[in-house]
């Protein structure tokens, strides 16, 4: 007898229906196992057939031929397990269910017939979904992660006898979802901008940033705060939309890293990794590769304290996916794409001992210009902001009043993306650092005074075309702020002290690049 069943696989982010077809037929008793596949799946046949034996199905003694398709794509992981075992059961006669076509599986069978968990159901419902399927089976952990997705009933199974039970009709089929997942769940954070005294310049430079999503350079001696301020900006960032909050949870649900309890991730993840990272950890990658610390923060905050400690391979390595915000990994089974469409953050020492151009710095010239040019000009290029980190006077520790709190600015913050988002209607757009081309030319447009200052900026500080590009987005940005619908140059002026930073410090320190 023939039986088709339906799972999905997954490769990066990107997913893929899958057909598995089993033949059982008269020949040398055995099984055969067909369709480009890893060695875990090869190994599916061991953990089916014992979990099988174990329920108490027990197969003829025939030739069991197992193929799963499309052929060219190759099967990595153990999901694979229970569509395996309910194609078996029907092919050999032990399973009568006529709607096994508007189903799909996906799951990991212990030698007992227990449903395991797998990574990226979230993923796996949304495709069956798009595929036209009126139930997923996930294991009953996933289930809640399934329901997200929306549209299609969800059948959390823990057992494989317990999803027999479901297919011969004993239990009854849970109703279509047609919304995502009610349930809500509090976005807390146990730091605030109200605990920052002074550094109002690095203070508006953070609002800016995430108000437009703007990659971020703060540059100045030890204990100013620099940190401080990186691990708030979370807190001040706008609401996720659900669109945003399914892109990121499901890079997280096929990394294993969702919460426990949790089927969204539901806030804006912060990465902030050692120095000590690998170039393939911080990008992605591995035999079968998986999202790097860049994809894991996208539509957040990636922080690289202390930027000139990291290797010069791995900060060279995000230059590609800034400018992209995606990366794709290249292997010899294929490419796989990840997101990377978050913001940047660096925190950095001006020179070895942190002091450079102050007296008290110890560094010599040839050592301050080591240390900064382990910094590219390039990879500057797609820094939008810069700002020095001056150090807080003990009357503003001591005396100075509690700083604005993370909510007051987060609520010009939510304005300025409220604006952004009816500019970018329709689009795959959502905030200012994401125009490129014409919808700059569309949404930045100057007026005759405004475009004599710019022109005077651009030939004044050498601008490149991309440092021209960066300024005119700050500047949306900022008068986003202030909920204007024009470009001012008061704007202008703001978004170019901005770049300022990058002459006085690498002006002559990497010219070369």
């Amino acid at each position: 007898m023939f039986s088709k069943v339906y799972t999905v696989g997954i490769a990066g982010v990107k997913s893929c229906e899958i057909s598995i077809e089993s033949d059982v037929s008269d020949g040398l008793p055995g099984w055969c196992l067909v369709g480009y596949l890893s060695s875990e799946v090869r190994e599916a046949q061991d953990r089916v057939r014992t979990a099988l034996r174990n329920c108490g199905f027990y197969l003829p003694a025939k030739k069991i031929t197992i193929n799963l398709s499309p052929a060219d794509i190759r099967k990595e992981g153990t999901a694979f397990d229970l569509p395996m075992a309910v194609s078996v059961l029907s092919a050999g006669g032990l399973l009568s269910c006529t709607d096994l076509d508007q189903c799909c599986f996906s799951g990991e069978l212990g030698l007992n017939g227990e449903i395991k968990p797998v990574r990226g159901a979230l993923l796996i419902a949304q495709k069956a979904r798009e595929s036209g399927k009126r139930f997923c089976f996930l294991p009953i952990q996933n289930r809640k992660e399934g329901l997200a997705a929306g549209g299609i009933g969800i059948v959390g199974v823990s057992h494989l006898k317990e999803a027999v039970s479901y297919l011969r009709g004993e239990k009854a089929l849970p109703e279509k979802m047609d919304l995502p997942c009610k349930e809500e769940y509090p976005v807390f954070y146990d730091v605030d901008f109200s605990e920052v005294k002074g550094q109002l310049l690095l203070r508006r430079a953070a609002e800016i940033a995430a108000a437009g999503m703007h990659n971020l350079l703060l540059i100045g001696p030890p204990g100013t705060g620099k940190t401080m301020i990186a691990r708030r900006i979370p807190t001040i960032m706008p609401t996720l939309s659900m669109k945003e909050n399914i892109e990121i949870s499901v890079v997280y649900s096929i990394s294993g890293l969702l919460p426990e309890g949790r089927p969204l991730l539901s806030k804006r993840p912060f990465r902030s990794p050692h120095h000590t990272i690998s170039t393939q950890a911080l990008t992605g990658g591995g035999r079968i590769p998986k999202p790097g610390e860049i994809s894991l923060a996208s539509r957040g905050v990636l922080f690289l304290d202390e930027l000139p400690e990291f290797s010069r391979t791995a900060i060279e390595a995000l230059r590609q996916p800034l400018e992209e915000r995606r990366i794709v990994i290249s292997r010899i089974y294929g490419s796989y794409e990840f997101p990377a469409n978050g913001m940047f953050v660096a925190a950095m020492n001006p020179c070895p001992c942190g002091f450079y151009p102050q007296s008290q710095c110890t560094c010599s010239e040839l050592q301050v210009r080591k240390y900064l040019n382990k910094i590219s000009k390039p990879l500057l290029d797609r820094i939008d902001i810069s700002v020095e980190a001056a150090p807080v006077a003990y009357e503003e520790m001591y005396r100075g009043k509690e700083g604005e709190s993370s909510a007051c600015m987060r609520g010009r913050v939510e304005r300025a993306s409220t604006i952004q988002e009816k500019r970018f209607r329709g689009t795959d757009i959502y905030f200012n650092s994401q125009m490129k081309g014409t919808l700059i030319k569309e949404h930045c447009r100057l007026g005759t005074e405004e475009e004599r200052y710019l022109e005077r900026v651009f030939q004044s500080q050498k601008l490149s075309a991309r440092g021209y590009e960066k300024i005119l987005k700050v500047s949306r940005t900022i008068a986003d702020l202030e909920e204007s619908p024009d470009i001012r140059t008061r704007h202008l002026a703001e978004a170019s002290g901005y770049c300022g930073l990058m002459e006085k410090y690498w002006g002559g320190a990497i010219g070369r690049d």
